[in-house]
């Protein structure tokens, strides 16, 4: 008996998963490729349609014969170009490097792994 009734319930819940797919798909693919179509000859194509015929922006007004005066000037005087400069620049150490390989092949020894000895201190 136990059996009939788990048969059933799992017979009623396939019946219920499967049919409730069929009845989640409202359109058909020709439908919704005509719509596309129309859309797309309308202009108001959602995102897919307007990516591919989108322009990118610039990232600058300016004119690029500016940017290089402008980064020539500051290099002239001293100052790092842009946002470029802040990115790429690394601290740099006032440590000798036979110093550091000192202190890296201490701190082995004492069995801390690589790059926390500085976190130690």
């Amino acid at each position: 008996m136990k059996m009939k009734t788990t048969l059933s319930l799992v017979a009623a819940a396939a019946v219920a998963l499967l049919s409730f797919g069929v009845m989640a798909q409202e359109k058909s693919r020709a439908e919704v490729k005509e719509e596309g179509k129309a859309a797309a000859k309308s202009g108001t194509a959602g995102e897919a349609g307007t990516a591919a015929t989108a322009t990118p922006k610039p990232k600058s007004t300016k004119a690029r014969s500016d940017v290089k005066a402008e980064a020539a000037a500051a290099e002239k005087a001293g100052i790092p170009a842009g946002e470029q400069a802040a990115k790429t620049a690394k601290p740099q150490s006032t440590k000798a490097r036979a110093d550091v390989k000192a202190e890296t092949k201490a701190a082995t020894k004492e069995g801390i792994p690589a790059g926390e000895q500085m976190q130690k201190k």
